[in-house]
């Protein structure tokens, strides 16, 4: 009830609580999501610059580098300047049209974060499998045409959560236990019957993220064949090697993830600010370290960007 003696709310707002049992430290759990959120804007937007100035690196992958560090920026923006806002500034009302439209951007750009990681999948798999065909195969605008249909997937399934949510009655009690409109928490606040939208939230989280998964992994499975074929091992290195960056943002983008989406539906033993701050870390560590682990990993991009560098 605290919550409601320190923001007014009407009947068409509800409460962002925060991080539930750690509302005293709130300033000081600041510190650190808004270091990682300008950490994660500053390399995401200087990989989009870098890769658009530089004519050498239009080229598929690293068309897709950019559409991955757009993703990024739109999951964690969705989240945190309202996130930051509570922190701050204690204001923690929002209207429900905000808090439905914020739940479809970030299930939207979640969702197409994963279309662009299996893409990406798919374009190693050509680079290591069949690399003679692999620019007639992968042309930027056959790629740019995937990231479409993954964008136009993502809204086509994450549409009817939001209108599912919208048909659901709120009664008195409208404390989202959250620093953002997760759909879950949302959910939890209704009064009304919620077996439809837990259903398909559920469906979603599997068909979509497992569907996507095992693409992922068949395209790597032929990869390891393809390696395993080549008779030099300094060859398995380098073949390898070109895919380390990609599994390295997977394991940062699908484990956070899945922990998160699975926890909260079927494990009850979790501190509710532990699972909070988890959700938040998810939205906040991914980005901030995709553009590390591809400005490292890869020799060309971190060379372009080591040139605009050494110009400041």
């Amino acid at each position: 009830m605290a919550a409601f003696n320190v923001t007014p709310s009407g009947p068409s707002t509800f409460i962002l609580n925060g991080i539930l049992g750690l509302e005293a430290a709130h300033i000081w759990i600041s510190i650190p999501f808004s270091t990682f959120y300008i950490i994660s804007l500053l390399g995401n937007f200087t990989v989009l610059f870098v890769v658009s100035k530089e004519l050498p690196l239009h080229k598929p992958m690293y068309l897709l580098l950019c559409m991955l560090a757009l993703t990024d920026i739109g999951m964690s923006t969705c989240v945190m300047p309202k996130a930051l806002c509570i922190f701050w500034f204690n204001s923690k009302s929002i209207t429900v049209d905000g808090c439905i439209t914020q739940m479809f951007f970030l299930y939207v750009f979640t969702t197409t974060q994963s279309a662009v990681l299996v893409t990406m999948a798919f374009d190693r798999y050509i680079a290591i499998c069949n690399p003679l065909r692999y620019a007639s195969i992968l042309t930027n605008a056959r790629v740019a045409k995937l990231g479409l249909v993954g964008l136009i997937r993502a809204v086509l399934l994450i549409l009817p959560v939001s209108l599912l949510l919208r048909r659901l009655p709120f009664c008195a009690n409208r404390v989202i236990l959250h620093t953002y409109c997760e759909h879950i928490a949302v959910v939890k606040i209704s009064c009304g019957d919620t077996t439809v939208n837990r259903m398909y939230s559920l469906v979603i989280t599997i068909v979509n993220t497992g569907l996507d998964l095992t693409i992922i992994g068949l395209s790597y499975g032929l990869i390891i064949k393809a390696v395993l074929s080549i008779p030099s091992k300094n060859a398995h290195r380098k073949a390898l090697n070109t895919c380390t960056a990609h599994i390295c943002v997977m394991l940062t983008s699908y484990t956070p993830y899945l922990f998160t989406a699975l926890t909260h539906r079927f494990v009850q033993g979790i501190a509710a600010h532990v699972h909070i701050l988890l959700a938040n870390l998810y939205l906040l560590v991914p980005p901030m370290l995709n553009p590390i682990i591809y400005g490292v990993k890869t020799k060309e991009l971190r060379d372009k960007v080591g040139k605009y560098t050494c110009r400041m």
